[in-house]
């Protein structure tokens, strides 16, 4: 029996800019921390022939073609595996939040079908193995951050080239600054879930069709991402809620879906008590909100936020990655 476990991630700046349709034109750049509420995979050896996989639906099929579940089939047939097999998800988050589940979840898919097969294998290759499936397979209208993110952990860069390569580096942060910045950060759940490909599709399509005004907030979304990574590196950690505010300002210019009334008045409450900034986490549309606020503001945001019925979930930094904890 294999057991994996494979952090999800926060956006911290220049989220949007890996997605194919922007980064194969101009390249992307972004900076991403992975978090510890995990997607964990059981990958066991089954009795008889037919293939069982269990999510929010159990499914009992008697071959690879009758699956029902999109990512599970396709790695299946990527990594050439049959029958005889059972295959088990559990989540911390729920899906459809902007917290990188489907790409948390195909890294630890591939993880735990990798080590079944006995085979060792890097986090870069899951990354790349996922984003293959995610993006090429599937077609998903998404980019490589949840891949590498969720595959390597901690707080990241990744530079994504026009030719779909890929440079992934961690921050250069003190761990003063690092638990400063945890302490600095609250995570709310709007009770709204949204597929990112709805709100990406839209994004892919206005860049295609030459529209200026998306590339151009993407260029600005870019831009901030290096000046995050400028920020967070010194400490400047007052400059890092800035910034989140200038963020949230120019991706709510990328596409209608990215925020709502609810979404409006939330981030206007937040700032009225404390918050610097904030944004959706993801495409957007719903699921996670972050904002950052000093530890002088904390209480009273989180005060407001609970009052207006959106639900604080704590977290700190993973810096393993995906990872094997358990084999048999």
């Amino acid at each position: 029996m294999i057991v994996t476990r494979t952090p999800t991630r926060i956006s911290l700046g220049g989220g949007g800019t890996d997605i194919h349709s922007y980064a194969s034109r101009y390249g992307g750049f972004l900076i991403s921390a992975a978090i510890n509420k995990y997607v964990y995979i059981t990958v066991n050896k089954r009795f008889e022939d037919s293939i069982r996989v269990s999510y929010s639906k159990t499914e009992i099929a008697d071959s690879v073609d009758d699956i029902e579940h999109p990512i599970v089939r396709e790695t299946l047939r990527f990594l050439g595996l049959e029958g005889s097999l059972e295959i088990v998800s559990i989540a911390d988050v729920p899906a459809n939040t902007g917290l990188g589940s489907s790409g948390a979840f195909t890294v630890g898919l591939l993880n735990a079908l990798h080590a079944y097969k006995r085979e060792n294998v890097s986090q870069e290759t899951l990354a790349e193995e996922a984003s293959t499936i995610l993006m090429d397979v599937l077609g998903e209208p998404i980019g490589v951050h949840d891949q590498y993110l969720t595959a390597l952990g901690g707080i990241t860069c990744l530079a994504i080239g026009q030719d779909g390569t890929v440079q992934a580096s961690p921050l250069a942060m003190s761990d003063g600054i690092v638990e400063e910045l945890e302490a600095s950060l609250l995570l709310v759940y709007t009770g709204v879930k949204r597929r990112a490909s709805e709100v990406l599709g839209d994004e892919s399509r206005a860049i295609s069709r030459g529209q200026d005004g998306v590339t151009a907030a993407l260029h600005t979304v870019k831009e901030i991402g290096w000046q995050v990574k400028e920020a967070l590196e010194t400490g400047n950690l007052q400059r890092f809620g800035e910034l989140l505010d200038h963020h949230w300002q120019s991706k709510k210019r990328l596409s209608t879906k990215v925020s709502s009334d609810l979404i409006d008045r939330c981030y206007e409450l937040a700032k009225r008590n404390g918050a610097l900034g904030g944004k959706i986490m993801g495409a957007g549309g719903g699921g996670f909100f972050m904002f950052y606020c000093d530890n002088h503001s904390k209480a009273r945001l989180r005060e407001a936020m609970a009052a207006e019925g959106l639900r604080e979930m704590r977290f700190a930094i993973d810096f393993d990655g995906s990872k094997v904890v358990v084999k048999l």
